[in-house]
């Protein structure tokens, strides 16, 4: 952290103690607790598909290696795959999105896409989650 050599001690502490509480809300942001992805969902379901998409539970999963989220119609709980934690909220907020939809329109069909079309940044999250895929998978460069 940068601190302007002008600064007096008790500035120093304040900045220091300023930038610190500004780094743990970020944080706070980027690694949500299942509460709050509970929270989120709620709203993301309100502001894109109508409120009509209630799960019963949302919470993080250790469990998920290949799958970004998964959803449970039967009985209307999802998981998120702690995989995505730290990334950008943008992508968080399209996967949770997408298994919201889910509780909507079972399959990966035209009515299930047309859903998430509200979303702007869908491509561009499906983008990015397929870059981090690839990057996980591609093979080593084993050239000398």
């Amino acid at each position: 952290m940068s601190i302007p050599a002008r600064f007096s001690r008790a500035q120093e502490q304040e900045w220091v103690a300023k930038m610190l509480a500004r780094l743990e809300d970020k944080e706070r942001r980027r690694r949500p607790s299942d509460d709050e992805l509970a929270a989120r969902s709620a709203d993301l379901s309100d502001r894109y598909l109508g409120g009509r998409a209630r799960p019963s539970s949302v919470r993080w999963a250790n469990n998920q290696e290949h799958r970004w989220g998964s959803c449970t119609v039967t009985d209307g709980s999802i998981r998120i795959s702690t995989r995505l934690r730290g990334m950008p909220e943008w992508v968080l907020d399209y996967v949770l999105l997408h298994e919201l939809a889910h509780l909507l329109h079972a399959g990966h069909g035209p009515e299930f896409w047309a859903l998430l079309e509200a979303y702007p940044r869908t491509e561009r999250a499906k983008g990015f989650l397929e870059g981090v895929t690839f990057a996980g998978e591609s093979p080593q460069d084993d050239e000398d």
